[in-house]
C-alpha cells in the first residue's frame, strides 16, 4: 500500500483553523483561471459528440506538437494514470522519487513490483519506468535527449508533464516513440482543474490501446470545448507563462527575506527549505495561507504562486516568519 497524500485538502485547514477567506498555496494549479466562456447549450445536453472531440484533439496536436493520432484526451492526467499500468503485464516499475505519489500507487494496485530510483540512471534495466519531468515537488527536470536515452534501456517509459506548460523547453514530446508516453494536464497551467481534462501523447497503437481501456465519452463535452479553446490561444499562454515565472522569483525573494532556502520548482510552484514544515505550515495557516508539506521531509513546504491581491497577505505573512 503507497500513502496517498494530496494538495487541495483546505477542507481540513478550514476544520482546523476556521475561517473561510482562505488562499489555497497547497498545489500548483494558476491562480489566475482561463477566462471560461459561455458554453453552447448542446455541451451540457448532448453526448460528446465526434466533431467536439475531433477539435479538441487537433488543437490539442497543435499546442503539444503532435500529429492527431498521437492524442488521447481523457478526464485529467490522473485518469491516465489509472490506465498507463494496464498496457502492459505486471513486472519491475521503477519511479524517480521523492514525486507525484500517484505513480506508485497505481502501479502497485495492478500488480507492479515497485522500486523508488534517485535517478534516471537507476532506472535502467526496468519493465517500465516512470519519470516527471519536470518533478514535483523539488522541480528536477531531465533533457529529452536523456529521456530519450532512457526510453532505450527500459520496457516502457512513462514521462508526466503536468507541470511543462509554461517549461516548453523540458518537453520530451520531440523524442516521442513507441516505448513511451506522456502525460500533459490541462487544468494545471489552464488553473481550471474542476474540468478534469488531460491528454496522453504516444504512438498511434498506444493510443488505440488506452483508447479501448478510457472506453467512449471519457471526457465531458463542456470540457472539450474549453479544452480547444484555451489550447488555441497563444496570446493567453504566452502571457501567461511570463507572468508566472516572475511570480516565481517573487515568491522565491519574499521566501529568501524569511531564511527559507529554494529547493526548486516550476513555474507553477516553489519548494522552500524550512527550519521546520509543520510549524511553517502553521504560521500561515494561522494567516488563512494554506500551503503542503510531506510526509517524507520535516523540512520542505511547497506553495503555490499567489495572484493580484493576495500577494499582500503572502508577504505579509512570510515576514512575519520568526526563527524559533
Amino acid at each position: 500500500m503507497v500513502e496517498r497524500d494530496h494538495g487541495g485538502n483546505l477542507d481540513e485547514a478550514r476544520a482546523q483553523y476556521g475561517g473561510e477567506a482562505w488562499i489555497d498555496l497547497s498545489t500548483g494549479i494558476n491562480r489566475s483561471p482561463y477566462p471560461v466562456p459561455a458554453f453552447a447549450p448542446e455541451a451540457w445536453t448532448r453526448l460528446p459528440g465526434a466533431q467536439a472531440l475531433s477539435e479538441l484533439v487537433a488543437a490539442a496536436a497543435d499546442a503539444y506538437g503532435v500529429s492527431a493520432d498521437q492524442v488521447l484526451p481523457v478526464a485529467g492526467a490522473q485518469a491516465a494514470i489509472q490506465l498507463y499500468p494496464r498496457l502492459r503485464p505486471a513486472g519491475d516499475a521503477r519511479v524517480i522519487a521523492p514525486t507525484y505519489n500517484e505513480h506508485a500507487a497505481s502501479l502497485v494496485a495492478h500488480g507492479w513490483s515497485l522500486q523508488n530510483a534517485d535517478g534516471i540512471r537507476a532506472l535502467a534495466g526496468a519493465d517500465l519506468a516512470v519519470v516527471v519531468n519536470p518533478n514535483n515537488p523539488d522541480g528536477r527536470s531531465w533533457t529529452a535527449e536523456s529521456l530519450e536515452g532512457v526510453a532505450k534501456r527500459v520496457g516502457f517509459l512513462v514521462v508526466d508533464e503536468s507541470f511543462a506548460d509554461p517549461h516548453p523547453e523540458r518537453s520530451a514530446v520531440a523524442c516521442l516513440n513507441d516505448k513511451m508516453l506522456i502525460l500533459r494536464s490541462f487544468g494545471k497551467f489552464y488553473g481550471l482543474a474542476g474540468a478534469r481534462l488531460g491528454f496522453v501523447l504516444a504512438a498511434p497503437s498506444v493510443i488505440g490501446a488506452l483508447r479501448q481501456l478510457a472506453g467512449p465519452w471519457s471526457v465531458s463535452g463542456p470540457a472539450m470545448e474549453l479544452g480547444a479553446k484555451a489550447l488555441r490561444d497563444t496570446g493567453w499562454k504566452s502571457a501567461t507563462t511570463a507572468r508566472l515565472h516572475a511570480d516565481a522569483e517573487r515568491l522565491d525573494a519574499c521566501a529568501a527575506r524569511a531564511g527559507w532556502p529554494l529547493v526548486g520548482g516550476t513555474a507553477l510552484f516553489r519548494t522552500y527549505a524550512t527550519p521546520d514544515a509543520e510549524r511553517a505550515q502553521d504560521h500561515l495557516a494561522r494567516r488563512a495561507i494554506w500551503s503542503r508539506r510531506f510526509p517524507y521531509s520535516k523540512t520542505w513546504l511547497r506553495l503555490g504562486l499567489p495572484h493580484g491581491g493576495e500577494w499582500a497577505r503572502v508577504e505579509q505573512a512570510l515576514s512575519e516568519w520568526r526563527p524559533v
